[in-house]
């Protein structure tokens, strides 16, 4: 019975320290996680806690804008790799409580450095607060987590972002009497959106109190859903039909706002804004269909973010982060990397391509052709 008993404990020990073994190896993204990568081109060098730099990257989805997998996850990884960083990014594609299981599993796996691109500030918030509880360093990528308390902020300016969206407006607007102008914003729930409409009506709103403007519907679109603000500006052109210019908070939004714009045969006639340079973004200021977007380099953005998570991984000083963005929650300023954002219009489109922002080819399809040769783009 002594023998039978002692069997059972060593194979019972052998079946736990098997299980030990498996668990310490590199997991693997459940599929409804989105699409994920991860790299192993990691430094020798330790940070302070002795740990190898390794850097987690949540990304908020696909839907709402393309950029986050055409650009934000390739430029990322280029950074990460030439920086020789171990890394994993993934994708919540949208659902909030995969975000927060995305960031149990990086925290679980050892991230020295956790990089986030929150959903809403509830689901960053609680994200960032297991972070900090763990002692890893925390970095909010492009978009600000009110009251999330991350180390680090890291983005375009993006009051200045909204300014040059207004501004494109009025230029594109010049010889209107008085246009109507209605509004489509980003999501009432991303501080991005906030800061944003910040810029494009401290240029727009003084054009309405004087009368060079006339105010029109103003919508926020909630997710940044594209269908949706198809939808709303629907109704406003219904509601409002004499509407002379759209200023739109981002391209996959603006796309859907030319759709019904063609649908009513006023495609080209109706200014329309943009954000992000996007590949269709592009092909409507090509066509006409579209006034302006802006452009922000992906590549900045991210070896800005890889150049600081390095630093805090390594347990040096954050000398990049210069800046700093108030969060009025936690009524504290939060160092930040703010980098300088441009407005791209027909007549400097080419700033794109020489950027690296944009495949040539895949703006210019055989549709395009033409537009593209006139723009001067070889």
């Amino acid at each position: 019975m002594k023998k039978q008993m002692l069997r059972v404990l060593v194979a019972t020990a052998a079946t736990g320290l098997a299980l030990s073994a498996c668990s310490s190896g590199k997991s693997v993204s459940s599929s409804s996680s989105g699409s994920s990568s991860t790299g192993s081109a990691a430094s020798s060098s330790g940070g302070a806690s002795g740990k190898k730099p390794f850097i987690g990257v949540i990304l908020p989805d696909s839907k709402s804008s393309v950029r986050w997998e055409s650009q934000d996850r390739p430029s990322l990884e280029a950074a990460f790799k030439a920086k020789g960083l171990k890394y994993d990014i993934q994708n919540a594609q949208g659902d909030k409580n995969q975000f927060q299981t995305i960031g149990d599993q990086m925290l679980n796996e050892g991230v020295t450095v956790l990089v986030i691109v929150d959903l809403d500030s509830g689901s960053g918030s609680a994200v960032l607060a297991k972070a900090k509880a763990q002692g890893v360093a925390t970095i909010d990528y492009d978009r600000l987590t009110l009251g999330g308390g991350a180390d680090y902020y890291v983005s375009y300016d993006n009051v200045a972002v909204g300014k040059l969206q207004g501004q494109g407006l009025l230029q594109c607007l010049s010889g209107q009497t008085k246009p109507t102008v209605a509004e489509l914003n980003g999501a009432p729930t991303d501080n991005n959106a906030t800061l944003f409409a910040q810029g494009y009506n401290s240029v727009l709103d003084p054009k309405y109190a004087d009368g060079t403007l006339t105010k029109g519907p103003n919508q926020s679109v909630t997710g940044w859903d594209n269908p949706t603000a198809g939808t709303d500006f629907e109704q406003m052109l219904t509601s409002t039909p004499n509407i002379g210019g759209v200023l739109v908070a981002n391209d996959g939004m603006a796309q859907s706002v030319i759709a019904i714009l063609k649908k009513n045969h006023l495609n080209g006639k109706v200014p329309v804004t943009g954000q992000d340079a996007t590949v269709a973004g592009l092909q409507s200021i090509l066509a006409g269909d579209q006034c302006m977007s802006v452009f922000k380099d992906t590549k900045k953005e991210a070896a800005a973010a890889a150049e600081l998570a390095i630093a805090l991984a390594n347990g040096t000083p954050a000398s990049s982060a210069t800046a700093t963005v108030h969060d009025p929650q936690l009524n504290k300023d939060v160092k930040s990397v703010l980098l300088t954002p441009e407005a791209i219009t027909k007549a400097n489109i080419n700033d794109v391509f020489t950027a690296g922002g944009a495949d040539k080819a895949q703006v210019c399809t055989s549709e395009f052709a033409s537009a593209c040769s006139a723009a001067g783009i070889g």
